[in-house]
């Protein structure tokens, strides 16, 4: 009987503040990750949102080159009203 209030004491004065300490230590860092997940999930939807508007340097490229030749054709035809050659 004696073996079983000892067992009891040691339960009650290491075992337990033991578990406690540990599952403190357990539940920062669980609360650690969840905010660096929250973080990561934030920071991961604004930069989608500013790569959205990347497909379209493929169309804005097509148009330069479009604007560019048609550029190069009016000074062409400025040149052929005035005479000028530069």
């Amino acid at each position: 009987m004696v073996g079983w209030w000892i067992g009891n004491a040691l339960g009650v004065v290491v075992v337990i503040p033991l578990v406690l300490v540990l599952m403190a230590a357990v539940v920062r860092q669980v609360r650690q990750i969840t905010w660096y997940a929250d973080d990561i999930l934030e920071h991961g939807v604004g930069l989608a949102r500013n790569l959205d508007p990347v497909p379209a340097l493929g169309q804005t490229r097509e148009l330069v080159a479009e604007v560019t030749q048609h550029a190069v054709e009016y000074v062409g035809a400025l040149e052929h009203m005035t005479g000028s050659r530069g």
